[in-house]
């Protein structure tokens, strides 16, 4: 079979999931034996689309040619078996096993159950030196870096003879000098006829990396065009935000009031130097994109990871342990609501009052009236759609299970709330409910942080916006005001900060 200049050709793709179309009507070409990037604000449609191609979900329509041929991956091994691999950011290796165990594990070879030395192993070997020389095959996995990992995984793709390898922000978690060195594989591989799909936030990446640039924007493929087309990295941040429309952000009235949290000086493995205030009855918001650290900071406030540095609350200084954090009056919304917020086989009655059961409860008996009346409050004030407070909280809609997990925080009598992600995976109209919500929680005096990657939804509700990147407060935003799209996304992808910038 000849081999057309096009390795991927994609057809009018389309992913539909119950509230939203993810992938909408897309088609692009990738050539063979280039960089291909891929970019796109937060929910553009972007991992969707890598899940399609990788056979970890099913398109529910349109079509995709793989070396001309059609191609409908069932599963992540059919991909793979059809040439396509994958370097997600959390890496596929086992820290337990050598070097040579691990470019082997899932295609070992065995006689009677007995593993056995072949080739395969040699030319895996082989490729892993041409790449690194310094990574020896009986090395523990667990004994090297990040960037030495993720060559272990790119040697595994290449002498399995994979023709295409997608590279998922595989520079988040990695040093400069190790970036450097990955770029110079990266450029290598075209030489052993490999085509690489590279993903990044990183904007100067894709100029320095990059054969070609696919734009997505709300599902929608936007452009496709040579990287050496594009004049600057202010073209490509206008391809990728558009006309933005903001609703209307409605500023605080009265005096900034006594300040109820202070952050100074806060640096970890993540954070470098973070400082701020939050005010009673404010909405802060910390944006940026994956890997900017804007979990990680509610992590360490929360006292879940370890810290340098000095968080008071309310004047004194805020214990490093989530009970003692919780009994001072802050309650976090974490960013994976079912897997760390719900308790998803409990009804709804069952999570709402979990973080202070001390108020329902006497002689460490749990009064059922007060509970299910507790419940029921909550259901009507954060208008939680269900016909029952024995409704288990697995079987409610994203939406509803955020809601649930807002009414957990606020009767824990918390001051303040942490939101991480707050409305991620939900629809429209729930999110406005939750914006209503936030709204009217800091009319009432609550103080709010919220962690996000969504731009809209920042400059929405949030009274002083902080732009994070690489674990570093970068700038500072004060609402209503003239808000510049472009250059907010210009500093949170590693751009140059003036002083105006800063809010200086």
């Amino acid at each position: 079979m000849e081999l057309t200049d096009n390795v991927l050709e994609i057809r009018d793709l389309v992913k539909d999931f119950p509230s939203v179309r993810a992938v909408n009507r897309v088609s692009f070409d990738i050539k063979r034996n280039t960089v291909h990037c891929l970019v796109g604000e937060n929910g553009a449609g972007k991992s969707t689309l890598i899940k399609i191609l990788t056979g970890a979900s099913a398109r529910s329509s349109g079509s995709i040619l793989l070396n001309g041929e059609a191609y409908t991956p069932h599963s992540t091994r059919d991909a793979k078996q059809h040439g396509i691999s994958t370097l997600f950011q959390e890496l596929n290796v086992v820290d337990q096993l050598t070097v040579e165990e691990n470019l082997t594990l899932g295609m070992e070879d065995t006689t009677l159950g007995f593993l056995r030395k072949t080739d395969k192993i040699n030319t895996m070997v082989n490729v892993m030196n041409s790449l690194e020389p310094s990574i020896t095959p009986r090395q523990l996995v667990s004994t090297l870096s990040v960037a030495k990992k993720q060559i272990v995984e790119i040697a595994k793709a290449v002498a399995t003879e994979s023709d295409i390898i997608i590279m998922d922000e595989p520079t988040a978690a990695i040093s400069e000098s190790e970036i450097k060195r990955l770029f110079a594989i990266i450029k290598s591989l075209r030489e052993k006829n490999v085509t690489v799909i590279y993903i990044s936030h990183r904007l100067d990446e894709i100029f320095e990396l990059g054969d070609y640039v696919t734009v997505m924007r709300d599902g929608k493929h936007i452009d496709t065009r040579p990287v050496s087309e594009i004049k600057d990295r202010s073209e490509l941040v206008k391809m990728m935000i558009g006309k933005t429309v903001f609703e209307q952000y409605t500023p605080k009235e009265g005096e900034c009031k006594d300040a109820i949290l202070q952050v100074r000086n806060l640096s970890n493995h993540k954070l470098r130097d973070i400082s701020f205030e939050v005010h009673e009855g404010e909405i802060i918001g910390f944006y940026g994109l994956v890997g900017a650290g804007k979990t990680e900071l509610a992590r360490a406030i929360y006292g879940v990871d370890p810290y340098e540095g000095e968080i008071l609350f309310r004047g004194k200084k805020l214990p490093p342990f989530p009970d003692k954090v919780i009994a001072a009056g802050i309650a976090l919304v974490p960013e994976e609501r079912r897997s760390q917020g719900l308790f998803t086989i409990l009804t709804i009655r069952g999570n709402v009052p979990v973080m202070n059961m001390r108020k329902i409860s006497h002689n460490g008996f749990i009064n059922a009236g007060q509970e299910r009346k507790v419940t029921l409050d909550y259901i009507d004030k954060l208008r939680i759609s269900t016909s029952s407070t024995e409704k288990e909280a697995s079987k409610l809609s994203g939406g509803n299970q955020q809601k649930v997990v807002l009414a957990k925080c606020l009767f824990a009598d918390a001051d303040l709330l942490m939101l991480d992600e707050p409305t991620r995976g939900i629809d429209v109209g729930a999110k406005s409910e939750i914006y209503g919500i936030i709204r009217q929680l800091s009319k009432e005096g609550k103080s709010i942080m919220i962690f996000s990657s969504e731009l809209p939804e920042v400059v929405n509700i949030c009274d002083t916006i902080y732009l994070l990147y690489d674990g570093r407060m970068k700038a500072t935003l004060r609402n209503g005001c003239d808000i510049d799209s472009e250059k907010i996304l210009h500093i949170v992808t590693g751009g140059n900060v003036t002083s105006g910038d800063r809010g200086e």
